[in-house]
């Protein structure tokens, strides 16, 4: 198979105020406003190469709209097309703001992916303008401040199978996933469609509504500035979910929280690049460190939740609800 995709361009998110996320997003985070279209509220992370790498739209309630990747040229895009709508899945030509022409469809997990190769590059203002000529912009004013988007993680029923069709359909390189020591049960996996670890994750859920997504990434150029950026929200009154820490599965350094609409964000950075195309994928199990490295921190429940709220429990890599703790209890996790 040719290389069809090459990275991970935008996300878009519902949030229920949008005005509330877009300033948290330029006061606290360290992004830029770059574009309003209606409703839609479009950002940039500094060191993002083309017009856009979030956007917010609004929503009765926080959810992915949509996950967004480049193609690796026109021609992908047109192979991709026809090798999504030969396994059966139907999508739509749309005109994407500031992209053009793009093809967008929801996958079998009820996901909605869009694919493109136009893009349009940013130009940054003068006043802006990065010394460096690699860079599109300064950094930004904003301690920890994240250069660009990284990866976004779902939620699905069927771990493995959502995996295994995207790595058929569309090719995804999958890295690895997580098996659960006390039950036969995969509850993670990771995809790449380049050398990073993943751009694309893959929990668990065991609740009945489709599509559903557990969190979002942006990347930081050192360990030392994910450090500040913890600080930073953390003495502006913006909790630190988990982390910070490393995860065994990728080795990247990580910490969550939670934007105003109660959607949850990663930054991240370090980690392997892995270039082996013919990569077979690893089993890990939580006893090994795939979420914790240092097999010293359990994963806080709160982080099982994937949004939009839904009914029914959701397995991840560390932890379970209550009413299914009993049955797939993990030991290798407890605090300290």
């Amino acid at each position: 198979m040719i290389t069809l995709l090459s990275h991970l361009s935008y996300i878009s998110i519902t949030s229920t105020d949008v005005e509330a996320s877009v300033e948290f997003y330029k006061d606290q985070v360290g992004l830029t406003e770059v574009d309003r279209v209606g409703d839609a509220v479009y950002l940039r992370c500094w060191g993002d190469y083309y017009a856009y790498s979030l956007v917010m739209v609004p929503g009765d309630e926080p959810s992915l709209e949509t996950m967004a990747w480049r193609t690796s040229s026109a021609e992908a895009l047109e192979e991709a097309v026809r090798r999504i709508e030969g396994a059966g899945v139907q999508g739509e030509w749309i005109e994407a703001h500031a992209i053009g022409r793009a093809y967008r469809f929801t996958g079998p997990w009820g996901h909605s992916m869009t694919l493109h190769w136009d893009v349009t590059r940013h130009r940054a203002d003068p006043s802006v303008a990065s010394i460096y000529p690699d860079r599109p912009q300064k950094r930004s004013h904003v301690a920890g401040a994240p250069r660009q988007l990284d990866h976004v993680t779902i939620a699905t029923s069927d771990v493995d199978g959502f995996a295994r069709w995207y790595n058929e359909v569309l090719g995804f390189r999958i890295m690895a996933r997580t098996v659960l020591d006390e039950a036969p049960m995969s509850v993670f996996s990771v995809l790449t469609t380049n050398e990073k670890s993943h751009d694309l994750g893959v929990v668990l859920d065991g609740s009945s509504r489709a599509g559903r997504v557990n969190h979002y990434a942006f990347w930081v150029d050192t360990r030392e500035e994910l450090l500040i950026a913890a600080d930073v929200l953390m003495e502006r009154g913006t909790a630190i979910e988990y982390g910070p820490s490393i995860h065994g599965i990728g080795e990247q350094s990580f910490l969550y929280y939670r934007e105003p609409s109660s959607m949850r964000v990663e930054l991240n950075t370090g980690g392997y690049r892995n270039y082996v195309p013919d990569w077979e994928p690893q089993t890990w199990k939580p006893s090994l460190g795939s979420s914790n490295m240092y097999r010293n921190g359990a994963m806080p429940m709160s982080m099982t939740e994937s949004f939009p709220p839904a009914d029914g429990p959701t397995a991840t890599e560390e932890g379970v609800p209550e009413e299914i703790k009993a049955a797939l209890l993990n030991p290798y996790t407890r605090h300290g």
